[in-house]
C-alpha cells in the first residue's frame, strides 16, 4: 500500500525513481529497471532521460522477453552473490507495456515477495497510462526508431495493442511499425457488447493518416451516440465523402458482438479479410461486400449477422498481408494465411499478430514492407 501510495503521487516524468526508491526501502532490491516494448514489439526499451540511454533488450531468448512474452513473473538464476533478478510484466487490462526488472535477495525472501511485486507492477502499469498524458518521457522511450508523422498520428490513434476481458483476447500489430500510415484498428467494450474495427486507408503517407483519423474518429463519434453500426458506417461514410468528394475512401470490417449469445452483427465496407480457426480448421469467412466509406454520396450499409462460438479464433487481416508477393510474385494468399494461423494457434491472441508479421516477412523476402499491413487476433470464450 506505501509503495502504491508511492506512485500514485509521484511526478509523471518519476516513476522509475519512485518505484526504485520505493522497492530498495520496503523490499530490500538492489537495483530495479523499467522496460517498454518498442512499437515493433521486438525490443524491449530501458526508460531513460533522454539522451542518456542503455541497450534495449530483445523481446526474444532474454529473461525478460520470457516474462514478457508469457506475462508471467520470470527468476533469473542466482548471480553468486546471493541475489536473483525477478522479471515482472507490466500490463493493464491485457494491454503488455513493458517488463519491471528488480534484483532481490535470493532465497526465502525472493519467493515471498514475489506476490506482491507482480501485483505492484501491474499498478505501475496503469499508472504509466495516465502519466503518457502529462509526459511524453515513455512515449520517447518506446521509439527505438524515429517514427514518421504518419506513424505517429496513427499510433495516437489506437485503443491499444491487446486487451483482455473473461469473455474474450485481443491482440493486434501494424507494420511497418515506425512508418505505418493508412491501416488501423479501433475497440470498445461495454458490460453486453465488444464493438471492432478493422481498417485500410487509401493512400500513403499524411494523406492517408489524415483519411484514416478523419473515418476513425467519425465512427467513434456515431457510436458513442449509441448510434447501430450500420448507420454507424452510413455517418462515417457521409463525413469522409464531405471532405473528400469521392476522391479518397476508407475500407473497413466493423462487429458489433453480444458478450452473453457470441452473436455479431457486421458491416463489411471493403478490403480487410477475416479468417477463423475452429476445431483446428481454418476458413476463411466471407461477408457480403458492400462500397468502402466516401467513395459516394449517401451510402446505405446493411448489418448481416454472424455467430462466434467459445474456442473459437477470428483473425483479421489487411490487404498488405494477404495480396502480398513473393519475390516470384506468388500472393500470400488464404493458403499461406491458414498455414501461418495454424502455425500460430498456441500463441496467445495478443502473440499471434506479430508472429503472423513475421512469416509474412518470409515470405516477402524484404524485411521492409511495401505496403501497411495489419493483424488483428480475437480469442472467443464467451460467458
Amino acid at each position: 500500500m506505501a509503495v502504491e501510495r508511492a506512485l500514485r503521487t509521484a511526478a509523471p516524468h518519476e516513476l522509475p525513481d519512485v518505484v526504485g526508491r520505493e522497492l530498495g526501502l520496503r523490499y530490500a532490491a538492489d537495483s530495479v529497471e523499467l522496460l517498454v516494448a518498442d512499437y515493433g514489439l521486438t525490443v524491449l526499451q530501458p526508460v531513460t532521460e533522454l539522451p542518456h540511454t542503455l541497450p534495449p533488450v530483445s523481446v526474444h531468448n532474454t529473461p525478460a522477453g520470457r516474462a514478457f512474452g508469457a506475462q508471467e513473473p520470470f527468476v533469473e538464476g542466482n548471480f553468486g552473490d546471493g541475489h536473483v533478478r525477478v522479471h515482472l510484466p507490466v500490463s493493464v487490462r491485457g494491454d503488455r507495456l513493458g517488463v519491471l526488472s528488480v534484483t532481490l535477495p535470493g532465497g526465502d525472501h525472493a519467493r515471498d515477495c514475489l506476490p506482491e511485486l507482480t501485483e505492484l507492477a501491474e499498478v505501475l502499469g496503469h499508472e504509466l497510462l495516465v502519466a503518457e498524458r502529462d509526459t511524453d518521457l515513455y512515449l520517447r522511450a518506446r521509439r527505438k526508431d524515429r517514427l514518421t508523422l504518419a506513424a505517429e498520428m496513427q499510433w495516437q490513434l489506437l485503443p491499444g495493442r491487446s486487451c483482455s476481458r473473461p469473455e474474450f483476447d485481443l491482440g493486434a500489430q501494424l507494420e511497418p511499425a515506425y512508418a505505418i500510415h493508412g491501416d488501423n484498428f479501433d475497440w470498445s467494450a461495454t458490460a453486453d457488447h465488444l464493438t471492432l474495427y478493422v481498417s485500410n486507408g487509401m493512400g500513403e503517407g499524411i494523406e492517408a493518416s489524415l483519411l484514416t483519423n478523419l473515418a476513425v474518429n467519425a465512427l467513434r463519434n456515431a457510436r458513442r451516440a449509441g448510434i447501430p453500426l450500420g448507420d454507424q458506417a452510413a455517418l462515417a461514410d457521409q463525413a469522409v465523402y464531405a471532405h473528400y468528394r469521392g476522391r479518397s475512401h476508407m475500407s473497413v470490417l466493423m462487429f458489433d458482438f453480444e458478450l452473453t449469445t457470441g452473436r455479431a452483427r457486421v458491416v463489411d465496407a471493403g478490403s480487410p479479410q477475416t479468417l477463423r480457426l475452429r476445431d483446428g480448421v481454418v476458413e476463411r469467412i466471407a461477408f457480403d461486400a458492400q462500397l468502402p466509406l466516401g467513395m459516394f454520396e449517401e451510402t446505405d450499409y446493411v448489418e448481416q449477422e454472424f455467430r462466434v462460438e467459445p474456442g473459437d479464433r477470428l483473425v483479421f487481416v489487411s490487404d498488405g498481408v494477404y495480396a502480398v508477393a513473393s519475390p516470384k510474385g506468388e500472393a500470400y494468399g488464404d493458403a499461406a494465411l491458414a498455414r501461418a494461423i495454424q502455425h500460430t494457434r498456441l500463441l496467445p491472441a495478443a502473440a499471434v499478430p506479430r508472429a503472423v508479421l513475421r512469416e509474412l516477412t518470409g515470405h516477402r523476402g524484404t524485411p521492409t514492407p511495401d505496403d501497411d499491413a495489419l493483424v488483428v487476433c480475437l480469442d472467443w470464450r464467451g460467458r
